[in-house]
């Protein structure tokens, strides 16, 4: 497999050299067959080897295992969460990056315990049960028995929930805390709008935000009322009340809005409800889309044009900042996020799980209606 070319496009979207470096171990495994003396090799794992519906993923047997770097962990994975990011993936978002590194392994969820560990990791054993998430742009993940993670995106497990519970949580509520907290900076005694809180990110939002003492609002569905009173909003709005009466209901201006819808409207709607000096961010960034459209490099500079004549707009328009957000790894926030797991502040619903083999199901699930709560894959 040529790398080159791969290595060029991954620094232009500004992967870290950590990405990188589990990026070429999995290539480099993937083509020339397991080596080294790690204990375990290969093993059984969902393989995605094109894009398209549910129908192409591959449970295989003999699929090899990265070999663990210093800092990283091998981890036995016992569950796993099915999230958007790896349907869209399975569909072909992100093509631009992904097309020259299949057959990939999809997941960024996991709950499992440590199997090995690699040099100059002191804060784990053999055994210790951990929770965590991938980095995005992981291309070995954890729809598998093993898999690696580097030391920084794991904690351990919270004891009062189980694996299938535990895995639920990390790659949603990362995503939420990097919007909400990293980039919104929401304080106590502040105000969240969240426009399509259903999800697992809206859901994380909500119990951040309130456990940083802030105020919370939203927008919803019908079905999706009562839980998100459940978690702690305030005020709960039907998405498809109209933007006035949506401002009408919402009582005033906010100091965060979290778009997680990414709709025209709902862009404008996040904008005028807030406060000057707020933060809109959204979960649907153009880098991906543009990237895929025009290539990486075209795509890549317009997808750094367009956010930056967003930022301007609707700073000289409204006095507001205007972000994208992504998830990244992040252990300080993990840490927090496992701690108010432990003592209950923080909870995603499982709706359904599945075994392994059944993959092909448990992705079709990912957007019915009949399921509310995380799809989670039993792995052991």
């Amino acid at each position: 497999m040529a790398l080159r070319g791969v290595w060029h496009k991954a620094w232009l979207l500004r992967w870290s050299a950590a990405d990188l470096e589990q990026c070429r171990a999995f290539a480099s495994t993937a083509c020339r067959g397991a080596e080294g003396h790690q204990a375990v090799q290969r093993c059984k794992a969902v393989v995605l080897p094109r894009f398209g519906g549910p129908e192409v993923l591959q449970l295989r047997d003999g699929v090899n295992v990265p070999p663990v770097k210093a800092g990283q962990v091998l981890v036995k994975v016992h569950a796993a969460a099915i999230n958007p990011l790896d349907v869209r993936i399975r569909e072909g978002y992100g093509r631009s990056i992904f097309e020259p590194l299949l057959p990939l392994v999809l997941g960024r969820d996991l709950s499992g315990e440590v199997a090995a560990l690699g040099s100059g990791i002191g804060s784990f054993k053999v055994g210790d049960s951990v929770f965590g998430a991938l980095h995005p742009t992981a291309v070995f993940g954890t729809y598998s028995q093993y898999t690696v993670a580097d030391c920084s995106e794991l904690q351990p497990k919270p004891q009062n929930l189980s694996h299938r519970e535990a895995a639920t949580i990390p790659f949603a509520a990362l995503t939420a805390w990097r919007a909400v907290r990293s980039i919104g900076k929401l304080k106590k005694g502040q105000r969240l709008m969240v426009l399509g809180a259903g999800g697992a990110v809206g859901l994380s939002a909500i119990q951040l935000a309130r456990a940083a003492g802030a105020d919370v609002s939203c927008t919803c569905g019908n079905r999706s009322m009562d839980i998100v009173k459940k978690v702690g909003a305030s005020h709960a709005i039907h998405y498809a009340k109209s933007a006035k009466e949506v401002k009408q209901a919402a009582e005033g201006h906010y100091d965060v809005v979290l778009d997680a819808l990414g709709k025209p409207e709902t862009e404008q709607l996040g904008i005028e409800l807030l406060r000057k000096g707020g933060h809109y961010v959204t979960l649907h960034g153009e880098t991906a889309r543009l990237t895929d459209e025009l290539g990486i490099v075209a795509g890549g500079a317009a997808s750094v044009a367009q956010l930056a004549r967003k930022r301007l707009q609707f700073q000289y328009s409204h006095g507001v900042d205007y972000s994208w957000a992504v998830m990244r790894p992040d252990e300080d926030a993990l840490h927090e996020i496992a701690r108010l797991a432990s003592d209950g502040t923080l909870h995603i619903d499982v709706g359904k799980h599945l075994p392994l083999s059944h993959v092909v199901e448990a992705q079709a699930l990912q957007y019915s209606k009949d399921v509310r709560g995380k799809v989670v894959l039993d792995v052991e």
